[in-house]
């Protein structure tokens, strides 16, 4: 193997971080920056692109910097994102038209809810393998494109440029000369047909998307361009991108059909690679691609909840219970057993398997002795349940999710008590690796086997690192009826929404 260190750009929700490799995957140096959320409207999400960059760029500095490598020292650089969030740039100046719109944001769900209506879901849903929701990319690039004064015009005529995070990045980075995406997060657009591997004409008619403000689509571990060299000291390779689920996945090393892994950050997405099969889902799951390696597409069922770690963040910043993260464990160990408090977090909606934009979070069970345990736990609590009912999902759609011992990572899994009640709720085994940066990792792997650095598939594989496994130690009748409780509170959610929508 080639020497040289890998440049992973992890580009969040909340934050931008910026991670150097070294060869045999040490870390060498990390940053992190954190960047405002905007709230214009109750349901809407918006970021501000110049946040983006200068926290990418600020970060890759300050990892570069930590490391105490020049930037003529890496040998590539791998981008992963969050996914479905777009934004519009004029291709003239580089400037964006109007803030992103972030992926949790829900202010086309009429437009969706009309598309529905007019029974476009099923053949939608046959070529992307995505459902309607406002959640994916279209009907937000449709939204900027009716709603921004002349931006329709200025699409028409070729000025415009569309992307989700991975394409603004890249073209940043290469001064405007990629204008590029890769093939996972064209496949969350709405307009990428999974069987031909490409946009697809008639999904574009039908979202109102002009062709011209589309990137091309590339291989997960393609050339993406040569950084500008003012940006961070050297012109360095981009050589490879991928959302940051398919990232995760990749660095968990689930290459293997049937191998699962479960991200949990502000949401909870879980992955199961299902190889060359492209499994449509009969339980309200998506078919995704699970990543596109040397033209050769591996396919994946797809479960995302919307809230997780930002029902602790609620907690903290929202009802001030708690004064940082970690604290949510510990109130948790202390709830009353005796009390069964169910928080349904549908602060932006429910995601699958339940797929209601319009339903809102609620608190079921409360006593006069309910207290600031109770609810963290609660919160807590929920994260697994809905982790629950993505796995039964997979398991109804795919004989080979079966078996699966679930992969974690992301923020909240440093929580030892809600990994235990994971594995517990689950009754399956849940492993959490050495290297809790599997999204970056996945990006690096990308970017690293690309340069040379870094083993094949099978190789990185046998370098996953367990650090602990959790087995699962509740009583089948406990855990049954702790789980059939949380079954009735999202049931009475449902209802309530459901019934605001029947309502004149």
């Amino acid at each position: 193997m080639a020497q040289g260190a890998i440049l992973a750009l992890d580009q969040g929700t909340t934050s931008s971080r910026a991670i150097v490799f070294a060869s045999d995957l040490r870390i060498l140096g990390a940053a992190q920056r954190e960047f405002a959320q905007h709230y214009p409207a109750p349901g809407w999400v918006e970021h501000e692109p110049e946040d983006i960059w200068r926290t990418t760029v600020e970060t890759a500095r300050q990892a570069l910097a930590g490391a105490g490598l020049s930037a003529a020292e890496i040998a590539g650089i791998g981008i992963t994102n969050q996914r479905e969030t777009c934004l519009l740039w004029d291709r003239r100046t580089s400037q964006p038209i109007h803030r992103a719109i972030v992926w949790q944001d829900r202010r086309t769900a009429e437009a969706c809810a009309s598309l529905k209506r007019q029974g476009h879901e099923p053949e939608i849903t046959a070529r992307t393998g995505l459902l309607l929701d406002p959640y994916f990319s279209a009907t937000k690039i449709a939204w900027l494109l009716d709603h921004v004064e002349g931006a329709r015009a200025l699409a028409e005529a070729g000025h415009l440029a569309f992307g989700t995070i991975d394409s603004f990045l890249v073209w940043r980075f290469t001064g405007g000369r990629v204008h590029a995406t890769d093939a996972t997060n064209a496949s969350r657009t709405l307009l990428f047909d999974l069987a031909k591997g490409g946009f697809d004409q008639e999904l574009l008619a039908l979202f109102g998307v002009p062709a011209a403000v589309l990137p091309q689509v590339r291989d997960s571990n393609a050339d993406f361009g040569l950084t500008e060299a003012s940006i961070l000291g050297a012109a360095l390779p981009i050589l490879g991108v991928a959302g940051d689920q398919q990232a995760a996945l990749i660095g968990q090393a689930c290459f293997a059909p049937g191998m699962v892994k479960a991200t949990y950050g502000t949401g909870c997405f879980a992955v199961i690679n299902t190889g060359s099969e492209r499994v449509a889902s009969k339980h309200r799951l998506l078919t995704t691609l699970a990543y596109q390696l040397d033209g050769r597409r591996s396919y994946a069922l797809e479960g995302s909840i919307f809230i997780a770690g930002a029902a602790v963040q609620w907690l903290r910043d929202g009802l001030r219970l708690i004064a940082s993260a970690p604290e949510s464990g510990a109130l948790a160990a202390a709830a009353d057993p005796a009390q069964d408090v169910y928080l349904v977090p549908a602060f932006v909606g429910l995601g699958a398997p339940y797929w209601q934009p319009e339903a809102r979070g609620a608190l079921f069970g409360l006593t006069r002795a309910s207290g600031v345990n109770e609810v963290a736990r609660a919160a807590l609590e929920a994260v697994c349940y809905q982790t629950r009912d993505l796995l039964e999902a997979m398991h109804l759609d795919w004989p080979g999710a079966a078996q699966a011992v679930l992969r974690v990572d992301g923020g909240m899994v440093a929580s030892d008590w809600t990994m235990q009640f994971l594995a517990d709720i689950l009754d399956a085994a849940v492993e959490r690796p050495t290297i809790s940066e599997t999204t970056a990792l996945g990006a690096a792997w990308l970017a690293g086997h690309k340069a040379g650095v870094w083993p094949d598939a099978p190789g990185f594989a046998q370098q996953w690192q367990l650090a602990r496994a959790f087995r699962p130690s509740l009583a089948a009748p406990e855990r049954e009826r702790k789980y059939a409780g949380w079954r009735r509170a999202v049931g009475a959610v449902l209802t309530m929404a459901n019934n605001a929508e029947a309502s004149p």
